[in-house]
């Protein structure tokens, strides 16, 4: 019952994330990295504060436990700063690809290196045993991701330009792959400044925090290093394109442009306020625990295909593209539920 409980806590985390950008589709006469900014000051600072905070005992201060974690504050911040390239290209993969393809080729890469890199980091013998079986469930995550992406060949030779654009604006196939397997990569560096905030969330529990919540602060540190990132570059094309002037547009498309930035922030977050929380429903140390970040991407890449129909991305391409991209589908939950299945069966 525990496990279920943390799945479903999950899987509405993984619904807000992959319906984070249909607000942005309400902002207007912005540029891309005017709203890409303002959204983030949400996402990355504004919310996940919040959540650090609620994680926070109440005879302790945030300052004064990350003070206790010492160095690796600064290693979960580092690869937040990596992360942020990631996020940056995943933001640009949706331009150019669509919610549908573009989540699903980013995620599904997040997915797979967001697994196995860890691994590799702690010395895992990818060979033999548990490693095997992790190198085999990623070789299938790879794969899911190549049928995904020849969906996406389909997709372009099948429509018209004016039927690409009618989609996705500023439909660019090559350019969105190469950007959304890149973004795939850097956003898996996510989990690992999860994984070295270990000793933060253990002087959180020590201190008598609650477990649903002691990877909110950690949350925050990689976050902060992803807005670092992201502020640079966003400020940077603000002066390269003059686009500052955005920024004081009229109060009315100001106002709303804020409003759907905050809403599409706060969606994006519940992802990780979801994921803290249902891991605390796992056995530490248990399969579900370890593959909980694959089951978290996969769940947003079936969620971002299913607003991707919804926003009628996929419509005109025909019957054969669509059994292609839901195969790619298939094979990557296979990728994620392949380690569970061998160690019940084995």
């Amino acid at each position: 019952m525990n496990i279920f409980i943390g799945l479903l806590i999950i899987a509405i985390g993984s619904f807000g994330q992959s319906s984070s950008y249909v607000p942005i589709k309400k902002v207007k006469e912005w540029s891309w990295e005017s709203f890409w900014l303002v959204q983030g000051m949400f996402a990355w600072l504004f919310f996940p504060l919040i959540g650090a905070l609620l994680a926070v005992p109440d005879e302790s201060s945030l300052g004064g436990i990350y003070a206790q974690a010492g160095s690796s504050i600064w290693k979960c911040i580092g690869y937040g700063m990596l992360w942020g390239v990631g996020g940056l290209t995943f933001g640009l993969s949706m331009r150019y690809l669509g919610i549908a393809l573009g989540q699903s080729l980013a995620l599904g890469t997040c997915s797979a290196f967001g697994t196995i890199i860890p691994a590799l980091l702690k010395g895992d013998n990818l060979l033999k045993g548990d490693g095997l079986i992790l190198l085999i469930s990623v070789s299938i995550a790879i794969a899911g991701i190549a049928v995904i992406g020849y969906a996406g060949s389909l997709k372009s030779k099948n429509l018209s330009e004016e039927e690409k654009k009618k989609a996705v604006k500023d439909f660019a196939l090559k350019k969105g792959l190469l950007i959304a397997l890149l973004a795939g990569v850097m956003s898996a560096c996510f989990n690992l400044g999860l994984e070295s905030g270990s000793n933060l969330k253990m002087n959180l529990l020590a201190s008598g925090a609650k477990d649903l919540l002691v990877l909110n602060p950690v949350i925050l540190l990689v976050t902060l290093g992803g807005f670092m990132t992201n502020g640079v570059y966003c400020l940077f094309q603000n002066y390269k394109n003059k686009t500052f002037k955005d920024y004081s547009a009229p109060t009315k498309i100001w106002i709303n442009n804020v409003l759907f930035c905050a809403l599409a922030g706060l969606l994006w977050y519940f992802q990780f306020f979801g994921l803290g929380i249902g891991q605390s429903f796992f056995e530490p140390g248990s399969v579900m625990m370890a593959f909980s970040w694959s089951i978290l991407m996969s769940l947003n890449v079936i969620f971002s295909n299913v607003w991707g129909i919804i926003l009628k991305e996929w419509n005109g391409v025909g019957r054969t593209t669509i059994v292609v991209l839901i195969t790619g589908l298939v094979i990557l939950i296979i990728s994620v539920v392949f380690p569970q299945v061998i160690q019940l069966v084995f």
